[in-house]
């Protein structure tokens, strides 16, 4: 499917333009040493401020040079200042989502300056053009920036850029150009195609300010021609839901679109996962009380398998506006899911239990019906496929919530039936126990079979087996093993002694569960 929306993407570019111009990588060469920042007088591109009371109005132009503008403007230098980079415009006009993003900013943060930085002349052009484009504008915004530094002592600690799409790039190469570091850059699934293999100074990265937090949400197809970058540009990158498919962005809607508006406006076709880090980054400002958190993971793969729910050593943060600044030498890939509208938190559990069998039973794409029930609610037959099921093996998911469920009580887990067939089959698996870990809290409980037996039988195509809490938590475990630890000392020293005691064959014992 992603293949599909690549090449609608490339068809409808070359109906505009032609596709030689498309792969061309002439771009226009920055300006030669550092007097251009301090000329102003070519500057194209158009600073609106705007103001608390109508965000969707251009009412008043910043001009870098000349100072009367400040005052007019309200522009207060001793206010934080957030300047708003939108991207391609076919149509040349600014887009809903910028007064939403205005609006949220004044909303978390009422005392500040918030700007838009209009590039809609270099923005409507064949995408080539407003790709190569965007370097001009990044010399212009380099130039305000030097203006409010040099001419008004304006703190550059006070600067958060926040681009979308190409103009994720503008706020890149603008950083890069100034003489002083800004604050942060926040780039909202910055465009893919004539960036993905770019140089650094040409492209957002993360040496273009002290904190650079990128959220990538469109990167589905081939690298350099998925709509939003693949390749990590900032200190934290994060991909929701992996970076692709969207909650509510399908190839049906594409397909909707493009019945309803044609090739023409291929932004409305392709806005829905492209904008959808536009409006988490919103959803982080409007919805204070519902973060959303990431984890880092090395891959999309481990983390659906519930593997890197974990907070230790900065390995989870959150997502948008209140997001950690914590640099690293090497870029921070986090992942995490969200809902399909706002508010987009939801809650990540792994869960993790060991199947046995006397027969070797192997068995994959397998249906399972999941529900929890917890102090605050309750989420019920949650459906999903598991990629493999073996005899002898731990199988670990990652199942989301869209309620805070509290605190875990109990758990119910169903075989599904994959076919018609199953029910003329006597396939089953034994689970002693679940174990379950919660990302957002960090608790892990442990849940046992509520049957009379040691073992809960899994049944395909049977009943739900239901497991709840053990008493056995963690802490309780932790404080077993130390005291065991302290009377006993280790098992290392145990297996030493008992090997000097007794050598004879008949001492040995099974190996322990894999689930311990």
């Amino acid at each position: 499917m992603g293949k599909e929306i690549t090449w609608l993407i490339i068809i409808g570019i070359c109906i505009k333009s032609s596709c030689e111009s498309l792969f061309n990588t002439e771009t226009p060469a920055l300006s030669n040493g550092k007097d251009w920042i301090l000329d102003y007088t070519d500057i194209e591109t158009k600073f609106s401020v705007r103001s608390v009371e109508e965000p969707e109005e251009d009412l008043c132009y910043l001009v870098p040079g000349k100072k009367d503008t400040v005052t007019q403007c309200g522009f207060n230098i001793s206010l934080p200042t957030f300047a708003i980079i939108h991207g391609w415009s076919v149509a040349g006009l600014f887009e809903s989502w910028i007064h939403k993003l205005v609006a949220a900013l004044f909303e978390r943060v009422p005392n500040a300056n918030v700007i838009v930085v209009d590039w809609l002349d270099r923005a409507q052009h064949h995408y080539p053009n407003s790709a190569a484009n965007t370097k001009l504008v990044g010399e212009d915004v380099a130039r305000l920036i030097n203006w409010l530094e040099v001419d008004l002592k304006y703190d550059l600690k006070n600067i958060h850029l926040l681009g979308y799409s190409l103009g994720a790039h503008v706020a890149g190469v603008a950083g890069n150009l100034t003489n002083n570091k800004i604050n942060r850059i926040t780039g909202m699934d910055p465009a893919g195609p004539r960036f993905e293999y770019a140089e650094y100074r040409n492209r957002l990265s993360p040496d273009d300010a002290t904190f650079v937090d990128v959220l990538h949400t469109n990167t589905r197809g081939s690298p350099d021609l998925s709509i939003g970058i693949q390749r990590p540009v900032g200190h934290v990158d994060i991909y929701p839901n992996g970076g692709t498919a969207q909650p509510g962005c399908s190839f049906r809607y594409t397909v909707d679109m493009m019945r309803s508006f044609g090739l023409h406006n291929l932004d409305q076709i392709l806005k829905c996962a492209h904008e959808r880090s536009v409006h988490l980054f919103i959803d982080s400002l409007v919805n204070k009380q519902q973060q959303s958190m990431a984890y880092r993971c090395n891959s999309k793969d481990a983390f659906d398998r519930g593997l890197c729910l974990s907070c230790r050593k900065n390995r989870c943060n959150n997502m948008g506006f209140g997001v950690n600044k914590i640099r690293t030498t090497r870029s921070a890939k986090m992942y995490l899911k969200t809902g399909a509208s706002m508010p987009f938190k939801v809650f990540h559990y792994q869960i993790k239990f060991h199947v046995f069998n006397q027969q070797k039973l192997s068995l994959n794409e397998q249906p399972f019906i999941v529900s929890l029930y917890g102090t605050h609610g309750e989420k019920e037959d949650v459906q999903l496929i598991l990629s493999n099921v073996t005899t002898n093996t731990t199988v670990s998911f990652l199942l989301t919530t869209d309620v805070d469920l509290g605190e875990l009580l109990r758990v119910t887990l169903q075989w599904d039936s994959d076919s018609y067939f199953s029910f003329f089959n006597s396939n089953e698996f034994m689970v002693r126990r679940i174990r379950v870990k919660t990302g957002e809290t960090q608790s892990k409980v442990i849940f046992r079979a509520e049957s009379d037996g040691k073992f809960a039988h899994l049944v395909q195509g049977g009943d739900p087996v239901t497991f709840t809490k053990s008493k056995e938590d963690q802490n309780s475990r932790t404080h077993e093993r130390n005291h065991r630890l302290k009377m006993q000392g280790s098992f290392f020293k145990q297996g030493l002694n008992g090997a000097a005691t007794d050598t004879s064959p008949s001492s040995s014992s099974l190996p322990p569960s894999p689930e311990h």
